[in-house]
């Protein structure tokens, strides 16, 4: 009997459990032997290589090119913005020497102590500012539109597979421009592209918006991002985009001759998004049975399941699965060939069809002998139950694989709103605002609150004060929708409203 569910424990007994089971069911990460780090499995590697292709074109669409700047910073370049610095010193790992040498005890000791310690980039403001100060003379370098594709290092005491991670994988875009007009222009450009991402190719539904003075990327003048709501109802930030001004400009000294002969410091922009947007996936679509994988992005489209049951028969079924395999591939979804695999394992038709379905394939295509005789096949959706399947002509199944495709997309986007905006409220009281985040049962926490949308009067005070006793900070200040109701209070202080946010737990 197959179990009720693939996954153990299930979101609502324990959410936070339930994601690293989904995780290791999938097979897309796990823990490495190097502290705070994980290794990305082939399964999950190739949905991080979906999210790199799909990003990677909607850069090049902007503008853009790809560059590649050192792992290693001179300790010195992040002085020269203390701000910067201030923000990610602690979380900062530095390498102090060049090489090992033989212990007089066994064993190996640093040696060779170098003259400036090296930080392993947590980013790469500063290091790109030091290349863009060298590039840039005139109005006429001007814009420097980059992008790199990398790993950077921040030392997390506290770790989550995906989601927060000492070593992880990003793309950052760095900026450099003549006007102020133009790197905001940047900055929005940038935000829009990371909004349409998450909406039209993972299906999650996101907020965008301005972050507040506290929450700002150390440095920045403004930062905007995108918050996506998980099924635990917390906030995911899942993109940023930074209007650095000229902070880093000046730091770095990237000077240029202007149009009217004038010494002046370019305007620049950061941006980017990293491996946390597959534990966003995981959080936005997963369900007790595992992972459920939107079809833009998954590594597979539909997995053709060889079944048989005698050994006769193997060289028969193993012929037509792989016909029915390149068939499908004939097919066209979003402008590019069907990615189809061919379950090439040994495991029972059971044991094959639940793998599948933990691991997130929108499509499962099932063909034995009672197929091949009629010249089909027997499929099943990944958004809908494990045990609803269908028969289907394989020629009419091919001719009308991308239109299920788009549905499953289109579904999950639908049903990842539905859920936003049922647990979005709009609330002005103070004391429904603190039981909205308050757990009816503190010894047995249960998924509780949502986004609420209540009214604040700007202050940093209020914002901290929320934060410090109920965990729950301004997610974002819309870039729609802000204005508060006319003659509202700000639910801490009890001071006129200036605007009206969502306020929310968070990862």
């Amino acid at each position: 009997m197959p179990p009720a569910s693939a996954i153990t424990p299930a979101r609502r007994e324990d959410y936070a459990e339930w994601y690293q089971q989904v995780i290791r069911a999938a097979d897309l990460a796990e823990s490495s032997p190097t502290r705070g780090c994980m290794v990305i499995k082939p399964w999950g590697y190739a949905l991080w290589e979906n999210i790199q292709r799909a990003l990677d074109r909607l850069f090049k669409d902007t503008g853009h090119v790809n560059a590649y700047f050192p792992l290693l910073i001179p300790k010195s370049f992040l002085e020269k913005e203390a701000e910067h610095v201030e923000g990610f010193a602690k979380e900062c790992a530095v390498v102090t020497h060049h090489r090992l040498e033989a212990s007089p005890g066994g064993g190996l000791a640093p040696a060779g102590e170098l003259e400036e310690p090296l930080i392993i980039r947590p980013t790469s403001e500063t290091i790109i500012g030091a290349m863009y100060a060298k590039w840039v003379q005139s109005w006429r370098d001007l814009p420097i539109l980059i992008n790199q594709w990398a790993n950077v290092m921040r030392w997390e005491m506290r770790t989550r597979l995906f989601l927060r991670t000492a070593e992880f994988l990003w793309q950052e875009g760095h900026t450099a421009h003549e006007t102020e007009e133009e790197a905001r222009e940047e900055t929005s450009k940038m935000l829009e592209v990371y909004r349409r991402f998450a909406e039209e190719w993972m299906a999650m539904p996101v907020v965008p918006g301005r972050k507040t003075e506290g929450q700002r990327f150390p440095g920045a003048v403004e930062t905007y991002c995108i918050e996506a709501m998980m099924q635990d109802r917390k906030a995911l930030q899942a993109g940023t985009s930074h209007f650095l001004g000229q902070n880093f400009a000046r730091s770095s000294e990237i000077r240029f001759q202007s149009r009217e002969g004038r010494e002046e410091y370019a305007w620049t922009t950061s941006w980017g998004v990293s491996t946390r947007l597959i534990g966003g996936i995981v959080m936005t679509h997963g369900d007790d049975d595992g992972l459920r994988l939107p079809p833009r992005l998954a590594p597979a489209h539909a997995v053709v399941l060889p079944i048989y049951r005698k050994d006769e028969e193997r060289e028969a079924v193993w012929r037509y699965a792989n016909e029915t395999a390149e068939m499908l591939r004939r097919a066209n979804a979003w402008g590019a060939p069907v990615e189809v695999r061919v379950d090439a394992s040994f495991a029972n038709a059971g044991e094959k069809g639940w793998q599948w379905i933990k691991k997130g394939a929108p499509l499962r295509v099932e063909v034995g002998p009672r197929d091949m005789a009629g010249n089909a096949v027997f499929a099943a959706r990944r958004d809908r139950g494990a045990k609803e399947k269908f028969a289907m002509d394989r020629a009419e199944f091919a001719q009308r694989l991308p239109a299920m495709l788009a549905e499953i997309q289109d579904g999950m986007l639908a049903e990842a709103r539905s859920r936003m905006a049922e647990h979005t409220r709009a609330i002005a009281d103070p004391h429904e605002f603190e039981d909205y985040f308050t757990p009816r049962n503190p010894e047995k926490p249960e998924i509780h609150g949502g986004f609420a949308v209540s009214p604040w009067c700007g202050a940093r005070a209020c914002e901290d004060a929320i934060a410090d006793r109920l965990s729950v900070t301004v997610r974002c200040i819309p870039l729609e929708g802000a204005s508060a109701p006319r003659g509202s209070v700000c639910v801490q202080c009890g001071q006129p409203a200036e605007m009206a946010v969502p306020w929310a737990k968070s990862y």
